[in-house]
C-alpha cells in the first residue's frame, strides 16, 4: 500500500466502505462487487484498496480471529505477523514479570503492541516505514493509551519505558513480494543492537524458528513455538522475562490447547534401537529446541539414528509432542519394490516424509503411479547405514 492510498483510504467515506462489504471469501465476486461500486460513484483508486483490505482482512482470520474484521494490513506486514494468540503469550510475560511500560520497536502492523495493550501494558510502538506506522496508530485505536511513532528503533527515547520488544524486520522491505534475508546481520534492528538492549532493560526478541542456535546467547531463554504443528517463531527472553532454571523450551498450540517441554540445557539424545510397532514424529518445536531426548525417554521411546528426528517404541503413548504412527511394514528404499507394494494395497493417498536421505518427495510420489481408494504414510530415512521406506497408519 502506497501513502497515497492509505490516505484515501482513511477518510471517513473509505472506512465506512471497507466496513460496509461483506467478509471476503474465495467465491466473493470481485467483479459484480468493483462493478457496483464504480457505478455508485466511488473511484478506481478507493475501490482497488478496500477491496484488497477486504481480501486482506479474509486471510488475516486465521492469525487474528474476529479481530481481523477491524484492522487494516500490508501483503507483507500480515504475512510477518504475530499470530494473535501467541502474541498474547508474549504479553503474558511482560504482565508476570511485573513490567507496567514497554517499547515495541519494529511493531509491524501492531500484533504484538495490540496484546500489550490489551494486557493492560503502556506501549510505545515504533516503526522505520511510514505507511506501517500509520496502519498500526488505526490497529491501535482501541486503546487511546498507546503511542505509535514513526521512527528507526535505533533512534527511539527509551526513557520513559521498563521494557522493550524487538520484531526485527528479517525479509527486504516494501509492503508486497519482500524476499527473506539469508544473514542474519542484515537484519533491522541489528542484533547487536537488540542483544545491546537487552544488557540493560528487560527485553524480549521475535526470531524465526531457523534461526541459527550458535548466536543464541547463553543469558536468555530461547522458546520455540509450534500452532497446530507449524514451527512459527522462537522467541528470546532476557532479564526478568527469561524463567528461572530454563534455556530451551517448546510450546505446542493446538485444539486441546497449550504443552510445553523446558530442559535447562539442549537434552541429551536416547539410545537408539530397532524399528518396533509405532513411530514417532516430533513436533517441529521440540526438533529446533533440541529436546527430542527428553521426549523419547518421557514416552518410552528411542530415536531410530542418532542424526535423525525419528522415535520408535512398541507401545503407542500419545503425546502433544509427536505424531504417532503405527508400523504397517518396512521396506528396502526402491521406487519399483514400493510402486508394486503400495498398488496391491490399493494406496491411493500418500503421505510422505523424509529425513537422512535426499530425496525430493513431489519426484519420488510421480514415479509411484498411485491408485486405489486407501491412504498410508511414507518415511523415507535411513537406519543405520540402510536406505529405509517404512510404510505406517497415521493415529
Amino acid at each position: 500500500m502506497e501513502s497515497a492510498e492509505l490516505r484515501e483510504l482513511l477518510t471517513p467515506e473509505g472506512v465506512a466502505l471497507l466496513d460496509s462489504l461483506p467478509p471476503y471469501t474465495s467465491s466473493t465476486d470481485v467483479l459484480k462487487i468493483v462493478a457496483g461500486l464504480r457505478k455508485d460513484g466511488y473511484s478506481a483508486s478507493l475501490v482497488a484498496t478496500v477491496l484488497t483490505q477486504a481480501k486482506l482482512r479474509g486471510k488475516a482470520v486465521a492469525k487474528f480471529g474476529d479481530f481481523a474484521q477491524r484492522m487494516l494490513f500490508t501483503e507483507a506486514g500480515l504475512e510477518q505477523a504475530t499470530r494473535l494468540p501467541v502474541a498474547a503469550l508474549h504479553a503474558g510475560r511482560y504482565v508476570r514479570a511485573g513490567l507496567t511500560s514497554v517499547a515495541d520497536l519494529g511493531c509491524g502492523i501492531g500484533a504484538d503492541a495490540l496484546a500489550f495493550a490489551g494486557a493492560g501494558l503502556q506501549v510505545h510502538a515504533v516503526d522505520a516505514d511510514e505507511v506501517t506506522a500509520a496502519i498500526t496508530t488505526y490497529n491501535l485505536s482501541p486503546f487511546p493509551e498507546a503511542r505509535v511513532s514513526h521512527g528507526k528503533a535505533e533512534d527511539t527515547d527509551l526513557s520513559d519505558v521498563k521494557s522493550v520488544y524487538l520484531d526485527p524486520a528479517r525479509r527486504t522491505s516494501g509492503h508486497t513480494n519482500t524476499n527473506r534475508l539469508a544473514n542474519a546481520e542484515d537484519y533491522s534492528p541489528s542484533l547487536d543492537f537488540a542483544f545491546g538492549l537487552a544488557e540493560k532493560l528487560p527485553t524480549g526478541i521475535k526470531l524465526g524458528p531457523g534461526f541459527d542456535r550458535d548466536l543464541i546467547p547463553d543469558t536468555c531463554e530461547a522458546q520455540w513455538i509450534s500452532v497446530n504443528g507449524d514451527v512459527v517463531e522462537v522467541g528470546l527472553w532476557f532479564g526478568p522475562l527469561k524463567r528461572d532454571g530454563i534455556t530451551r523450551a517448546a510450546l505446542v498450540m493446538n485444539a486441546e490447547g497449550l504443552h510445553e517441554l523446558t530442559a535447562a540445557t539442549d537434552s541429551t539424545d536416547a539410545e537408539v534401537g530397532e524399528l518396533g510397532l509405532f513411530l514417532y514424529e516430533p513436533d517441529g518445536a521440540v526438533i529446533r529446541a533440541r529436546l527430542i531426548g527428553d521426549l523419547a525417554r518421557s514416552i518410552g521411546a528411542h530415536m531410530l539414528d542418532e542424526h535423525i528426528a525419528y522415535m520408535s517404541s512398541d507401545v503407542a503413548v500419545s503425546t502433544p509432542f509427536a505424531s504417532t504412527f503405527e508400523v504397517v511394514h518396512e521396506f528396502a528404499l526402491d521406487v519399483k519394490v514400493l510402486a508394486k507394494e503400495l498398488k496391491s494395497r490399493g494406496i491411493g493417498t500418500l503421505e510422505i516424509k523424509k529425513r537422512g536421505v535426499d530425496i525430493d518427495p513431489a519426484e519420488f510420489r510421480k514415479r509411484l503411479s498411485l491408485s486405489g481408494k486407501n491412504s498410508a504414510t511414507l518415511f523415507l530415512t535411513r537406519l543405520g547405514e540402510r536406505r529405509v521406506a517404512i510404510l505406517a497408519q497415521r493415529l
